[in-house]
């Protein structure tokens, strides 16, 4: 028997049913491959049900906040077994959009034009929209979730308002961005080196959380994504890129639009999905290694001060 690790998944995000879903196909792969392992839910007195299993590695299976917003990774660092993904500093500028992208422009990756409102926000909404060269439609969305959670493509003023006060209720900083037309790309990263680039041509408004999980929505995937080859290196160079800048480790997703001859970087995600719907396995399976090889890198991978 292989080495005995957790697989922590659940946790306490709006992404915590995806989670699930990553973390008992991971655990369905590791079995396959010999390991012992032992899932646990990411919420209530958790770390005390990791210490008394003592686990070699720990696959953080877990998605959104508190599970790749470097907040886990704290708590893993602290009982000094080997985890998987991203340490705590990338995770948790990953997953702020406006942090990460600060980072981004200085290293020169084209990301959407944008500005931040709070909550209390009551100023000129066109006003500010003029001053930033941003004109309608505009994307609203939380700085700190993932799966689309809360993403709204608004079309005038009533749409903005209407949306912006559903989700001032919940999140205290609202990201306002330029919507950008064109292709979705998104790049995997696996280590030192980027895997591929996919292409998706969703059948919804866009690749949001219904389009990501349900293969109700019909979301058509083209691997590799139908670029020039300059054009697909560049989005490799350019998912690797981001991927170094904010100091990732391991497997690493970035999800691009590519308009006008432009790739536009819309964030770096730390904890790609590992469902069956999921885009790494596919182009990692497109790049000739399965599932199973997948997870069982990202095992050997694992280590501590990530």
């Amino acid at each position: 028997m292989k080495n005995k690790i957790v697989v922590l998944l659940g946790g306490l995000s709006g992404e915590r049913k995806i989670s699930f879903l990553t973390g008992k196909a991971c655990t369905k792969a590791l079995k396959k491959k010999g390991y012992k392992v032992n899932q646990v839910d990411a919420k209530g007195n958790f770390v005390n049900k990791i210490i008394s299993i003592k686990p070699k590695v720990i696959f953080n299976a877990l998605h959104g906040k508190y599970g790749e917003d470097g907040f886990v990774q704290g708590i893993l660092e602290n009982l000094k077994i080997p985890y998987t993904h991203s340490g705590i500093l990338a995770s948790s500028l990953a997953m702020d959009k406006e942090l990460s992208r600060i980072i981004f422009k200085k290293n020169k990756i084209r990301v959407p034009k944008y500005f931040l409102l709070k909550q209390n926000f009551k100023g000129n909404l066109q006003k500010k929209l003029k001053s930033k060269k941003i004109k309608f439609p505009i994307v609203i969305k939380p700085i700190n979730e993932g799966s689309s959670i809360g993403v709204y493509i608004c079309k005038n003023k009533k749409e903005f308002y209407k949306n912006f006060n559903n989700l001032k209720r919940k999140y205290s900083k609202i990201l306002v961005e330029e919507y950008i037309a064109g292709k979705e790309i998104q790049v995997a990263v696996m280590g030192n080196k980027s895997l591929g680039a996919i292409e998706l041509v969703p059948k919804r408004k866009f690749y949001d959380y219904t389009a990501k999980y349900s293969s109700k929505a019909k979301t058509k995937h083209i691997m590799p994504a139908t670029l020039s080859k300059s054009q697909y290196k560049e989005s490799l160079f350019l998912a690797f890129k981001a991927h170094k800048a904010l100091g990732c480790r391991g497997v690493t997703r970035s999800d691009f639009k590519f308009y006008n001859n432009k790739f536009y970087l819309l964030e770096t995600n730390t904890q790609p999905g590992m469902t069956k719907l999921s885009l790494v396995p596919e182009i990692a399976k497109y790049c000739g290694k399965s599932f199973e090889d997948l997870v069982v890198w990202m095992v050997k991978d694992a280590s501590n001060n990530r």
